[in-house]
């Protein structure tokens, strides 16, 4: 059984898989494309615009989620399990025409290995991704933190200023959702680096918010990595452009920054930059930041409703890419005061008993320490705790010397089980390890989330912050205290 990925592409081409995305609407709705992984992060905005182009789409999943179940209305057919007869439809006999799998899908899966007996091509992000954006110019969102927020904020400018892109996100965004087909020629996507998913897109705009090594799992060294982005920028039209922040100092040496024969963009605080950011003023209120704009010869205010550095940098790559895509310039600038956040990015889930919940998907230790250093500034007076979950014990491993310092934003820290994702247990890494390596004064490691729950129960008092850090299911800890909170008939004891 063979997967698809764009090294393979030329030995297969008899398929014509890739033509499905070429064929007129109206016969769109007589082919069908079955997803793997459907409710995941990188799988289920896919579908939804699979669905919106007028294809027929099913799929499977090992467990009920958000995604699977917002997809269901739009017409998805899904499956919960894994299994060869769920290619297969009680109302259709007709088998699928493509099989698009996760990352996470080994090739012993039972669908995998069905479509292959059946003559059924299966194939990855990294394949998928060209055929379907094909006649787009495309916006391509990379770098190891911030894709998610930057990518939503240039969705929301472009929809803001009139073009209905169409966009891919890897978590859902308030007013836009997680994805859409659009109807105009542009479309903004999320690059994924995970599996070179984004080497299968050849963008007309690439914008690299930050370089920091991740997912050893799949990139065994930083080398390796950084390669990776090499090879992404090289992808870029030759009468394109890179948007690069120059901030980043991994960002500004790579060689491709200078050698890709594409305009170049640079931002960031640093002398130098032709996009120069000063004047920042971060507030629970409001973040602000002035922005001199080279071509304009003018200084705009800029103003957002999200907090930290790291999102001044986002919104600076997300305001050149509008501009770039035809937005007005001042029109863009007031937009971007308009975008609220994405989920579990630094998400206020609630606050009771003068506690505030905040949620936010950072797992790598840049992360940890930008999404503290913002509730630090944004709530200067406040108690923090740092509830963090480890994400697999690849990652863990690999930065384990690089937390020293990373909780230092925060009051206290507590450790949980290491969430393991695609992984198997390693002994030798625990939240004892994190806990040792952060050097946190008053950092501690409760290994359950029932255990955790219980601990900020007794110990979290009024005027206090809890962001919970997790890529993995220490999510749902904001909302079970918060409905503590709300149906405790005692003010929350103090700290």
């Amino acid at each position: 059984m063979m997967i698809i990925t764009s090294s393979t592409l030329p030995r297969l081409m008899k398929s014509n898989w890739q033509d499905l995305f070429q064929l007129p609407a109206s016969e769109r709705g007589r082919r069908r494309i079955h997803l793997v992984g459907i409710g995941g992060t990188g799988l289920g905005p896919i579908a939804k615009v699979l669905l919106e182009m007028g294809f027929q789409v099913s799929g499977s999943d090992q467990a009920p989620s958000p995604r699977t179940m917002s997809l269901r209305p739009m017409g998805a057919d899904i499956t919960i399990g894994h299994g060869g007869e769920n290619l297969h439809r009680q109302t259709d006999p007709a088998l699928p025409d493509l099989v698009l799998i996760s990352s996470a899908i080994p090739d012993s899966n039972g669908e995998v290995i069905a479509a292959g007996e059946a003559g059924i091509a299966v194939v990855k992000r990294e394949a998928l991704l060209g055929p379907l954006t094909t006649g787009r110019k495309v916006i391509a969102v990379a770098g190891t933190h911030g894709k998610t927020t930057t990518t939503g904020m240039i969705a929301l400018l472009l929809k803001s200023g009139g073009i209905d892109a169409g966009y891919i996100i890897g978590s859902d965004i308030p007013g836009l959702g997680m994805s859409s087909a659009g109807s105009s020629e542009w479309f903004v996507i999320e690059a994924d680096e995970y599996d070179y998913a984004f080497l299968g897109l050849s963008p007309h705009i690439a914008i690299l918010t930050s370089l920091d090594w991740d997912h050893p799992d799949c990139f065994p060294t930083r080398e390796i990595y950084e390669d990776a982005f090499q090879h992404f920028l090289a992808n870029v039209q030759p009468d394109g452009q890179i948007i690069y922040c120059r901030d980043d100092p991994a960002v500004r040496q790579l060689n491709a920054i200078s050698t890709v024969n594409a305009s170049r963009y640079g931002y960031g605080t640093r002398n130098g930059a032709p996009y120069k950011i000063s004047n920042i003023e971060i507030s629970a209120a409001e973040t602000s930041y002035e922005l001199a704009v080279p071509t304009e010869n003018d200084v705009a205010t800029v103003r957002l409703a999200v907090p930290g550095l790291h999102n001044v940098l986002n919104s600076t790559g997300a305001l050149i890419a509008a501009r770039l895509a035809g937005v007005d310039w001042n029109q863009a600038v007031s937009y971007i005061s308009d975008y609220q956040g994405a989920g579990r990015r630094f998400e206020i889930k609630g606050e009771v008993g003068g506690i505030l919940v905040i949620d936010d998907y950072a797992h790598h230790p840049a992360e940890i320490r930008s999404t503290l250093a913002a509730a630090r500034a944004a709530y200067p007076d406040r108690e923090i705790w740092a509830v963090y979950q480890p994400h697999t014990y690849s990652r863990t491993r690999t930065f384990l010397a690089a937390y020293e310092g990373v909780f230092s934003a925060a009051d206290h820290l507590i450790v949980t089980d290491i969430f393991a994702a695609r992984e198997a247990q390693d002994a030798n890494i625990t939240p004892e390890s994190v806990v040792a390596a952060s050097r946190h004064p008053d950092g501690s490691s409760i290994g359950s989330l029932d255990d955790v729950l219980l601990h900020l129960r007794q110990h979290v008092g009024p005027n206090s912050i809890m962001i919970i850090l997790s890529a993995g299911t220490a999510t749902k800890l904001g909302p079970e205290l918060l409905r503590w909170l709300q149906a405790s008939e005692i003010a929350p004891p103090s700290a």
